[in-house]
């Protein structure tokens, strides 16, 4: 499974997605805006679940969509370009930033985020503010709302 290293836009990367229906959404969302998606093993899921298979639809296009063995891979592969974190964990908000069109946007696995040796590997950490005592919206939300933002800015659509 290739991707086109020409594409010039952001990307959205999941690291080790878990739940099947978020990640056909996040599949579905990138097709139609015509966004990179980018996906580190292993998932927690095989692609012919029936679950993934009922959000994904028709959407499923495997040459947007590039695999990653590890994190290992996936760092060595964007050492020369910017990677951005979506965490929860992070002090600045996703509209308080400057997108650039080449950006790779990081977003964890819905059930535990990323490990600590990841957010030590990127220089920017983003969040999506919420209320108070609220812990974290859906991944495939979190996609929707950062890549909207991240496209309004660098004006591709």
């Amino acid at each position: 499974m290739t991707q086109n290293s020409a594409f010039l836009g952001p990307k959205i990367a999941l690291f080790e997605p878990d739940i099947p229906q978020n990640t056909a959404a996040i599949i579905r969302t990138c097709a139609c805006l015509g966004v990179k998606l980018e996906i580190i093993e292993p998932c927690g899921f095989l692609l012919n679940d029936k679950r993934f298979k009922r959000v994904v639809m028709d959407y499923m296009d495997e040459k947007d969509i590039k695999f990653y063995k590890n994190s290992d891979n996936f760092f060595t592969s964007k050492k020369n370009q910017r990677i951005i974190l979506m965490t929860t964990k992070a002090s600045i908000s996703y509209t308080k930033f400057k997108f650039n069109k080449n950006d790779t946007i990081l977003f964890g696995r819905e059930s535990a985020g990323v490990p600590e040796k990841i957010h030590k590997l990127v220089n920017d950490r983003l969040k999506i503010p919420m209320k108070n005592n609220k812990r974290s919206l859906n991944i495939a939300s979190s996609v929707a709302i950062v890549l909207a933002e991240s496209l309004r800015q660098v004006d591709l659509n």
